[in-house]
């Protein structure tokens, strides 16, 4: 029982970003809210570079002084803080999901319906866990009551639960289409959406579903959670604030005049919940009542998500460049030409972010 408690305390240490200069989980934190702990440089400048040698949809996580993604081509890359490559393991199929840190282990998946758990430092693989089709979206971790997991959707219609140890099924929800985005975790449930147009909340302990809240449209990524309310996008446009506690939709607003697909997370801190759009904007909403504060356009469609760090809103978009914009106002303080379509998210730590370009390059910024 001991060491089944010091195995979780290990994992629920590694999925909290303040306690370390560590980015462990996609968005940053369970909730997938998207907001860092540390300011971001005024300034940034390009420290390395590094080429994957492949295309990549995946986004960084960072684990003690070690950054992890996957490509297109069925590889897990490890490389340290000087850019330079560690290990790399190959999935036998496309690694679009961004990995996750769970004490020693990395836990990512394929496109041929497979959860693994490796070893962080070596890439050797612990246990293999399969759906029944391809995964899109991140895992996920959740911990209550002296229990933890798993968590994964799954083009099979479902999303699994599964023992962070062994790998062993401990329930599954059956949806009416796929899970395309990663589950969020916070306040002791798990909510996500997905191409059934439902947002779905379960008990992480039974796998037990609340009724769902009914949007009728296809939600192409995940909500982001911010106490009692979750917020996210779907594929006409719009924009949604969910009290998931009573099930209630508190405000709906569109994105936009153009109907165009919402497809990141967003980034929910200082009273505003942020979104891209592939209609080029950059929106920012007023958490309280959908009001529009302010929007930020860019060449590009806005496939990836922002993340807010201190008074500053980074964010990548397909016209190649990297933004900091102002948290207040929306102006822009910084850009950069990375020379190719970025949808990653990025990952924020003390006094660097790293992100990723589609054409398979990972770049570190900060202070020369």
């Amino acid at each position: 029982m001991l060491i089944y408690i010091l195995l979780i305390s290990a994992g629920l240490f590694n999925t909290a970003q303040s306690q370390n200069n560590d980015w462990p989980v996609y968005r940053g934190k369970p909730d997938l809210s998207g907001k860092a702990a540390w300011q971001l440089p005024d300034n940034p400048k390009v420290i390395w570079s590094y080429n994957a040698g492949g295309r990549t949809k995946s986004s960084p996580v960072v684990s003690e002084g070690m950054i992890y993604f996957g490509t297109e081509k069925g590889s897990l890359i490890a490389c340290d803080t000087q850019g330079k490559l560690q290990w790399k393991t190959d999935a036998g199929s496309s690694v679009d999901a961004p990995p996750m840190i769970y004490g020693s282990g990395i836990i990512y998946s394929s496109s041929d319906g497979a959860l693994r758990s490796a070893d962080k430092k070596t890439g050797r693989n612990h246990w293999t866990y399969k759906t029944e089709n391809q995964i899109a979206g991140s895992a996920n971790t959740w911990a209550t009551g002296g229990k933890s997991g798993i968590v994964v959707g799954s083009y099979d219609f479902f999303l699994h639960c599964v023992n962070p140890q062994s790998g062993k099924l401990l329930w599954k929800i059956e949806t009416q289409n796929y899970v395309n985005g990663a589950p969020a975790v916070g306040g002791n449930q798990i909510v996500f959406g997905g191409c059934d147009g439902f947002l779905r909340i379960i008990d992480p302990l039974t796998g037990k579903e609340k009724t769902p809240v009914e949007i009728g449209v296809y939600m192409a990524s995940s909500p982001a959670l911010s106490g009692s309310n979750a917020y996210f996008g779907d594929y006409e446009g719009n924009f949604y604030c969910v009290n998931i506690s009573k099930g209630k939709m508190i405000w709906e607003k569109p994105a936009g005049d153009e109907g165009a697909s919402i497809n990141g997370v967003p980034a929910v801190g200082a009273g505003l919940a942020i979104i891209g759009s592939d209609d080029k904007y950059l929106y920012a909403f007023n958490i309280s009542d959908g009001a529009l504060k302010w929007k930020f356009r860019t060449n590009g469609g806005i496939k990836g998500s922002a993340v807010i760090a201190g008074d500053k809103v980074l964010f990548g978009s397909d016209d190649g460049y990297v933004y900091i914009l102002s948290l207040r106002d929306g102006a822009k303080i910084w850009s950069f030409n990375c020379g190719g379509a970025v949808s990653s998210s990025p990952a924020v730590v003390k006094e660097r972010f790293y992100i990723l370009t589609e054409d398979g390059r990972l770049l570190a910024f900060g202070n020369k």
